[in-house]
């Protein structure tokens, strides 16, 4: 049987949106996060600076969410005596790189 033209495969139908993203800390002892960004999924965040172990961690727990659920956990938690705290900058970040990907 001859076919007009070529199947679509499922994997084909899922458009890629992924992208990197760098996000400058303010207030914080890290002073840069990274992640990639892919349809509102954040994965393989690391951060440059801060609480070694605690900061392996929060990528760790955070890889596979979407935006709103790290907002939903990490926004507007505080670090000692600052109105911030890393993992409140993580969830500003998403945020900013979600409204840059939609434009």
């Amino acid at each position: 049987m001859h076919c007009a033209g070529a199947a679509i495969l499922p994997a084909q139908l899922y458009r890629e949106n992924k992208m990197r993203y760098t996000y400058t800390t303010k207030g914080v002892c890290s002073r840069q996060i990274s992640f990639d960004i892919d349809n509102d999924v954040i994965t393989n965040v690391s951060f440059l600076g801060g609480c070694d172990g605690n900061l392996k961690a929060i990528s760790k727990l955070v890889n596979g969410m979407t935006v709103d659920q790290i907002e939903s956990v990490l926004k507007g938690n505080i670090c000692g005596w600052k109105d911030t705290s890393c993992a409140d900058q993580l969830a500003i970040a998403v945020r900013e790189a979600s409204d840059a990907a939609k434009g």
